[in-house]
């Protein structure tokens, strides 16, 4: 079984598009571990605050066989197949980390994401955070540690999901 994590966006109905994306993610993969959801500043583009989170599970799946279902579930909640990189979002799921693969294709694992941004850093640290990133070597938690925090600033925002 593979441990995989994703990151979980939205800033369109962000809070009911967040608990339909955790139902159909538990409805493909099963047994979910979930961060706390954050707010945050739409990065890369002038839009709504987005709410994130990084949910994990494990799998007997492989890389193409999640990152087909995660497009799908995404399709299912109102993404537009040619969305725009940088544009609103009704559901936003990005593979982060597949065990420990580092592979650019069908996705980029580990994601460049995690390091960048304090919305896909701080949740992937607060359930992952005694992993070690595959190419830099360092544990999320301390990733996180260092992270400049006035960079990207959060808000927790409570979560009620009965999954």
């Amino acid at each position: 079984m593979a441990q995989v994590f994703v990151s979980l966006g939205s800033n369109v109905n962000r809070l009911e598009n967040t608990l339909l994306g955790l139902t159909a993610l538990k409805e493909s993969f099963g047994q979910l571990s979930l961060s706390s959801l954050v707010e945050s500043e739409a990065v890369g583009f002038a839009g709504a605050d987005f709410y994130n989170m990084v949910v994990g599970f494990e799998t007997s799946l492989s890389v193409e066989q999640v990152s087909t279902e995660l497009r799908a579930i995404e399709y299912a909640h109102g993404r537009a197949e040619n969305a725009k990189k940088f544009s609103p979002r009704t559901l936003d799921l990005d593979m982060l980390l597949f065990d420990n693969l580092v592979i650019d294709s069908p996705v980029q694992i580990p994601r460049d994401e995690i390091t960048e941004n304090a919305f896909v850093l701080f949740p992937l640290a607060q359930i992952a955070g005694h992993l070690i990133h595959p190419v830099n070597q360092q544990s999320y938690k301390i990733l996180w540690q260092n992270y400049s925090k006035e960079k990207q600033p959060l808000r927790i925002i409570p979560l009620n999901w009965q999954g």
